[in-house]
């Protein structure tokens, strides 16, 4: 088997079971601190990513990139200048602006949040940025030299510390107030970023052994790395604006259209704590495509193949659809009666269609935001999110005072298929390449609108004779995917034939 095969294969079974587990963990946190408590966890988060695109996320791409770039070309020592300059880069960074962060929780908390009782949790996020940093720089260089199990198994132990240490903290400390149970949660985190931070140091330390030092006289200046990660962390910082803009909004907005606040901090925990993330469940091997096929059309581009893109797009957009068309079809008929067994709340899962609609657009986004960094065109994947993030911005701004929750959602659907389509657009220009409607589209979704409809009647007369929801839920789901199967192979598709074909490509590009 090839090692791109490997490493994807690998990874997507790193990211489900990320996926899974935090599906876990934030069911428990949700039941454990309730729905308002979990609205202010999800405001403090935007401060988290604002610092991790000013500090690190340009970096990250860069030291993927220059790694990828350095080790294609035989010149493995010359990584670790990379990685070096980096993690300098970083700390003059993040160290000053933390502390400012820090020193400023307050009026961070009162004025841009909107809300005092997230103080606490603003103020720990500085050791959680810096550790988060030197983990994201160690992970992404195993990334470029293509080494993806140390980060995979780091990752995976990851998950289960954060979750252990969140809510253990929270078990023995509560009752406690609001603003303290969101610095608990801060805390969990950071304990996990000890672990993360400190075993992949050492993990590449070790590695790096078995290396010759780079070649005489090799240097990476900090401008090269500039010259990747400016641009690349401006434009993160400014769709992390739009995002922390939209996110702070919610609440507002939904107080100015009638709630009061304590039910506006509510309801946005609900839709960003708990349904989001069970539409998010299916969603963790999408990560794990961006993460190889970066570095891949990273090291094709090096080395003059820039058309590469173009067997591996076909593929990677039949697989997202293939699996992700029907799993937002399944949830959208099951996903309300699970959602609110498991969070124990009956507003989980409303407006679960044009969610479902949105997160299918997303995954689409993030295939094509990937295969546009990997032919280096970060700029216009960046501008394409940026405008996809603004259109999100404007229907929170004048829908949702309106129309509530329903406002954001159909700005959900509408910013994503924006996002998608205008990175489409640039993948096929790029690429040279023609969009397979069909393959990539018209077959998976009618596929899995035929799936849904039937899953929904099934659901329904079962419900109706009494069955319990999740035995209900569990049989349409099983024969769900045998109808999903059975409509891809009247329309001439097969999925052994899918996996079989893609096992072969993926050995022709490992051993090309």
């Amino acid at each position: 088997m090839s090692t791109i095969l490997a490493g994807t294969l690998l990874l997507t079974a790193t990211g489900l079971f990320s996926q899974v587990v935090g599906f876990l963990y934030r069911m428990a946190l949700s039941r454990l601190i309730g729905a308002e408590t979990m609205g202010l966890y999800q405001l403090v988060m935007p401060v988290y990513s604002m610092l991790m695109s000013v500090t690190a996320v340009g970096l990250t791409v860069a030291v993927s990139t220059l790694s990828a770039r350095h080790h294609a070309l035989g010149d493995s020592g010359t990584v670790r200048l990379v990685l070096r300059r980096a993690l300098g880069c970083f700390f003059l960074l993040a160290l000053p602006l933390g502390a400012a962060v820090a020193l400023l929780s307050d009026p961070i908390s009162v004025y841009l949040l909107g809300d005092a009782r997230t103080r606490l949790g603003v103020a720990l996020l500085t050791p959680c940025v810096l550790l988060t940093g030197v983990e994201n720089l160690h992970k992404h260089c195993f990334y470029g030299i293509g080494r993806v199990r140390p980060p995979a198994a780091v990752e995976t132990a990851e998950q289960l510390i954060r979750a252990g240490a969140v809510l253990g903290l929270l078990i023995a400390f509560l009752p406690r107030s609001a603003e303290e149970t969101v610095g608990l949660i801060v805390l969990g985190m950071v304990i996990c970023e000890v672990f993360s931070a400190c075993a992949l140091t050492l993990l590449f330390q070790r590695h790096w052994r078995r290396f010759p030092p780079g070649k005489p006289g090799a240097e990476i200046s900090a401008r090269r790395l500039m010259s990747i990660a400016v641009p690349v962390g401006a434009t993160s910082l400014l769709g992390t604006l739009l995002g922390s803009a939209n996110a702070v909004l919610i609440p507002a907005k939904l107080v100015e259209g009638g709630m009061t606040l304590s039910e506006a901090m509510a309801e946005f925990g609900v839709l960003s704590g708990m349904t989001l993330p069970l539409l998010a469940l299916p969603t963790g091997f999408i990560g794990a495509l961006c993460l190889v096929m970066v570095p891949d059309l990273s090291r094709r581009t090096a080395q003059g193949d820039r058309r590469a893109a173009g067997g591996f797009l076909d593929r990677v957009m039949s697989a997202t659809s293939l699996l992700m068309a029907p799993a937002m079809a399944l949830l959208t008929v099951i996903g309300p009666t699970v959602g609110r067994a498991l969070f124990n709340d009956e507003r989980v899962g409303e407006l679960m269609l044009p969610l479902a609609a949105g997160t299918l657009l997303g995954c689409w986004q993030s295939v094509l935001s990937g295969a546009l960094n990997g032919l280096g065109l970060q700029g216009k994947a960046a501008r394409n999110a940026i405008i996809s993030d603004a259109v999100q911005l404007g229907f929170t701004f004048f829908a949702v005072p309106r129309f509530g929750l329903a406002g954001f959602a159909a700005g959900y659907a509408v910013s994503g298929l924006a996002g998608a389509a205008l990175n489409l657009a640039s993948v096929l220009r790029a690429a040279g390449l023609r969009v397979k409607w069909f393959h990539w589209f018209v077959r998976p979704l009618l596929a899995a609108a035929l799936m849904g409809l039937w899953c929904n009647l099934l659901f329904q007369v079962m419900l109706g004779a009494g069955c319990g929801h999740g035995w209900s839920a569990l049989t349409c789901a099983a024969l769900g995917l045998v109808v999903y199967a059975a409509a891809l192979l009247a329309q001439g598709l097969s999925v052994t034939t899918v996996f079989a074909r893609s096992r072969a490509y993926f050995k022709r590009r490992g051993t090309a």
